[in-house]
């Protein structure tokens, strides 16, 4: 069963959040303090997270991805992605991590049914890495996306949020990864979610990413898959991996965004800068009729665009780690 949103858009993907906790601070994704966290009774049970899900797939959800937070630190993540591999209907399970804790947990999650895995990564630096990330080391993310070849993963996706003055100098150190091993580097446009003073200065756009790629790299353009996020899709010529760019500042993609998403406390938002969501808990306790009729209205009010940089418009800060990054 098909979906389509008041704007004509297929809506096939469910981002979903179980956890707003995080074994790191990264400097684009929350104040170096963190967050407060969630009470136990305030983050939804696995229980609940598997019947979402369940709807949304019964609606034409075909692809979820599992988010935080960091979701490898809730215990139980692997049971419980194992029972959303079960669902009848869902197409492709994967997984967004730092690759922190992959070392210990990749096979186990290969085994559960995770099709393919996302890392987040910012630096090839060590000493950037953990100016980043506010201490993190970089050889334990590096062990983890080797931990998850060796458990049978097809190459990771990295993804690489470019940052002026920080980071950018790295660009063609990461298009280059892939030159010889088959995996896919995203470099992401810094985006505002706590909307701290001077934030367009760290602002890359995927433009200048592909510019200074191109300068030194021949590119071709790539189609883009039917459950595929954001990315624009590029190949140095001749790679054996492939690149992309996502533009949510410079080049917004609204028009094809095909993804609803749910955070760790039960809060459905179609865009993820729109102000408010709506609450699923208390259609939680509601028939399953209800919950899927509420997962409809969500999908069909999606809003047309995101007014982020709209001069009448400013969202409320938050932290993508409450979202669901």
């Amino acid at each position: 069963m098909g979906l389509t949103d008041s704007h004509g858009r297929r809506i096939n993907y469910l981002r979903l959040s179980v956890t707003d906790r995080c074994n790191l601070r990264c400097c684009y994704c929350m104040p170096a303090q963190g967050v407060p966290k969630l009470s136990h009774k305030d983050i939804l049970s696995f229980e609940d997270l598997q019947r979402i899900a369940g709807q949304a797939v019964a609606l034409g959800i075909e692809k979820i991805r599992i988010t935080g937070g960091e979701p490898l630190v809730r215990r139980g993540v692997v049971g419980f992605v194992a029972t959303l591999a079960a669902i009848h209907g869902l197409k492709e399970m994967v997984l967004t991590t730092n690759g922190l804790l992959l070392r210990e947990m990749a096979a186990e999650l290969r085994r559960a049914g995770v099709q393919r895995l996302n890392v987040s990564l910012d630096s090839l630096n060590p000493e950037t890495f953990a100016t980043i990330t506010r201490g993190g080391d970089l050889n334990k993310a590096l062990d983890g996306i080797a931990a998850a070849e060796e458990a049978g993963f097809p190459p990771v996706k990295i993804n690489m949020v470019v940052m002026r003055g920080i980071n950018d100098g790295e660009v063609l150190e990461f298009a280059a990864l892939t030159l010889r091993k088959p995996c896919t580097v995203r470099f992401i446009e810094y985006m505002p979610t706590r909307m701290e003073p001077g934030w367009k200065s760290l602002c890359v756009t995927g433009h200048e990413v592909l510019e200074q790629i191109a300068r030194r790299y021949p590119l071709a353009t790539l189609d883009h898959g039917n459950t595929g996020g954001p990315a624009r899709n590029y190949q140095i010529v001749g790679a054996a991996g492939t690149i992309g760019v996502i533009t949510p500042i410079s080049n917004e993609f609204c028009e094809s965004c095909n993804r609803i998403r749910v955070t760790a406390s039960g809060m459905a938002k179609g865009c993820l800068f729109a102000s408010e969501g709506v609450d699923l808990k208390p259609y939680l306790r509601c028939d399953d009729d209800k919950l899927k009729e509420v997962l409809h209205q969500i999908m069909w009010k999606k809003p047309s665009q995101h007014r982020l940089l709209k001069l009448d418009s400013a969202h409320t800060p938050f932290t993508m780690a409450q979202i669901g990054g």
